[in-house]
C-alpha cells in the first residue's frame, strides 16, 4: 500500500515530463539497435565538449543547474507539441506506472543500504570502519591512476548502458557464467583439500 502511494505521488510530479521519460525509457531499454550507438555517440560528444571547453567546476555547476532549470520550465510545456497528443495508450499509461515503480523501488534501496550502513557502524563500529576507509582508499587510488573526467565518463556510459544490459539480458549471462566459474574454482579447491 504505501508503495502503491509513493508511485501514485510520483506519477503526479512526473506527469509533465512523462512522454519524455517514455521516449528516454525506450532509448536506455534498446528498444532499436542502433540506440546504443547512439547512446554512446551522443556521451561521447557532450564529454568531448567538456574536455575542450575544461570549465572551472563553479561553471560546470552552474551551467548545468542553468540548464535542469530551463529543462524543468520548458519540458512540461513542449512536450505535448513535440510529442503530438496528451492521449495516453493504456500501454503508455502502464509502462509509465511501472517506471515510477522501478523509482520509488530504487530510492527504497538506497534508503535501505544508507540504513544497513548506519546500524553496522552502531552495531560493529570496528568493521564498519575498517570497510569504509578500505573502500574509501580504493577510490582514492582509481582517482589518482585514471583522469577524472574520463572516470566520470566511463560511469555516465555504464550507467546509461545499464537498463539495455539488463534488458537483453547481457548482465543476467555474464553474471551466471561467472557464477559458474566461481563455483568451479570452489570445487576444485575442496577437492586439494580432502
Amino acid at each position: 500500500p504505501r508503495d502503491a502511494q509513493e508511485t501514485a505521488q510520483l506519477e503526479e510530479q512526473l506527469q509533465g515530463w512523462g512522454e519524455v521519460i517514455l521516449a528516454g525509457d525506450r532509448v536506455l531499454r534498446w528498444e532499436k539497435p542502433w540506440f546504443p550507438g547512439a547512446l554512446m555517440g551522443a556521451t561521447t560528444v557532450l564529454f568531448l565538449l567538456i574536455y575542450y571547453l575544461d570549465p572551472s567546476v563553479l561553471t560546470g555547476l552552474s551551467c548545468t543547474v542553468m540548464l535542469l532549470c530551463l529543462a524543468d520550465y520548458l519540458v512540461p510545456t513542449l512536450a505535448p507539441r513535440v510529442f503530438g497528443s496528451n492521449k495516453w495508450t493504456t500501454e503508455q499509461q502502464q509502462r509509465f506506472h511501472e517506471i515510477c515503480g522501478n523509482l520509488v523501488k530504487t530510492q527504497r534501496r538506497v534508503v535501505g543500504w544508507w540504513k544497513r550502513l548506519c546500524a553496522l557502524k552502531e552495531e560493529k563500529p570496528k568493521m564498519y570502519f575498517a570497510s569504509v576507509i578500505s573502500s574509501l582508499l580504493a577510490v582514492a587510488w582509481i582517482g589518482q591512476q585514471v583522469h577524472n573526467l574520463f572516470l566520470t565518463y566511463l560511469i555516465v556510459s555504464f550507467l546509461l548502458l545499464l537498463p539495455g544490459l539488463n534488458q537483453h539480458g547481457v548482465i543476467t549471462k555474464y553474471a551466471g557464467m561467472a557464477k559458474r566459474e566461481i563455483n568451479k574454482l570452489l570445487k576444485q579447491k575442496e577437492k586439494k583439500n580432502e
